[in-house]
């Protein structure tokens, strides 16, 4: 559908703060760790550390002992959601998303591992990895070896993966909670929440309201990378009454709520740092708003995933935490060279930073060399 020619345009930098506002970045807000992961619509989870670094940047007075709390009463959980990527849900969230997910990662990934599953009763592989992770708590490698006895010859790691994309897995905890350890252990959201996911799965209207609310303004392309849902725009067009319709400065169509914020362009952004793979930046099709194309490339080299910061609310280096009994180094590499003022305010964030996060009696904020 063409963008309609009426529509006022938003520049790069009005899209910017307001994206960063939804998102809780332009300045520390005053909600509840658990009500920012609802308003955020789950925090990218892969490692244990990220969901802390992103209330970290930003919940005012937040404490990892506020999430880890959240993690051990069971009010959040970690689960493959979102792109079939782990995120730390609400117990809500968790019932309600993953099933709206399922078409958007879950079941894209297990086809991937098909032909790695011949022979395999996958109807049969799930019903048996609930009644086992069910009884107790998994591990993995404790769940691949009881499939193992039933499908011998087929890919260990794809019997896993089977299970993971065909059930709602929570990994239960001591996982995730800061200051422990502990391996990856499933169980169904059911049996960890005590409640039964939806069934069928919700309409992603609700879920495109939120999505905009935390996220907009945004195109159906952009909420589609975010959850890997396709065909959208249905939604979307069933929603366009309730909702106000811009362009980019490319002519792209976004979509947002009448009454979320939308401040001028030039307020101020102050430097924020993020965990790697922040869902900022990657809930949209086209990052720009957040990502100078001349450093799209450098939040990853590899397998590794750097976390980021940002300055005048755009992508601008990476820093990294190193910690020993004595001390905690929080180092600072920009892309490019940086103003005096600039440095001066990732300093003081990079010292707020480090007083949360930080757990040595010692702790030193430095600069790196320019990222290559």
């Amino acid at each position: 559908m063409a963008f309609q020619t009426t529509s006022p345009v938003l520049s790069l930098r009005a899209l910017n703060r307001a994206t960063l506002d939804r998102q809780l970045l332009l300045r520390r807000s005053a909600l509840s760790a658990e009500d920012a992961v609802a308003h955020l619509v789950g925090l990218q989870a892969q490692n244990t550390k990220p969901p802390y670094y992103a209330l970290a940047a930003r919940l005012d007075g937040f404490r990892p002992e506020d999430l880890a709390t959240l993690m051990e009463s069971r009010a959040v959980a970690r689960l493959v959601t979102m792109r079939s990527t782990i995120h730390t849900h609400t117990a809500e969230d968790c019932l309600t998303l993953r099933p709206l997910m399922q078409a958007g990662g879950p079941d894209r990934e297990l086809k991937m591992f098909l032909k790695r599953l011949d022979g395999v009763d996958l109807d049969r592989l799930a019903a048996l990895s609930r009644a086992l992770v069910e009884e107790r708590p998994r591990p993995v490698k404790e769940l691949r070896l009881f499939l193992l006895q039933e499908w011998p010859d087929a890919d260990p790691l794809a019997l896993t993966v089977a299970a993971r994309c065909l059930l709602p897995l929570v990994q239960v905890t001591p996982r995730g909670v800061w200051g422990r350890s502990g391996q990856v252990a499933l169980t169904t959201a059911e049996q960890w929440l005590g409640r039964p996911v939806a069934v069928p799965a919700p309409s992603p209207d609700a879920t495109v309201l939120r999505y905009l609310a935390a996220f907009g303004p945004a195109s159906v392309k952009d909420m589609q990378t975010w959850s890997g849902l396709t065909r959208l725009r249905d939604a979307f067009e069933r929603l366009r009454p309730r909702l106000l319709v811009f362009r980019d400065e490319n002519g792209v169509e976004l979509f947002d709520l009448p009454d979320a914020p939308r401040p001028d362009e030039d307020t101020p952004a102050p430097p924020r740092l993020l965990a790697e793979f922040d869902n900022l930046l990657l809930s949209h099709a086209d990052r720009s708003r957040v990502v100078p194309a001349v450093f799209k490339d450098r939040t990853w080299k590899g397998n590794q995933a750097y976390c980021t910061f940002l300055v005048d609310g755009f992508l601008a280096g990476i820093w990294r935490l190193e910690e020993t009994r004595e001390e905690s180094v929080l180092t600072l590499q920009p892309f490019d060279k940086l103003g005096r003022a600039h440095r001066d305010e990732l300093v003081e964030e990079a010292e707020r930073t480090l007083a949360v996060l930080g757990t040595a009696p010692v702790r030193t904020v430095r600069f790196g060399t320019v990222a290559g």
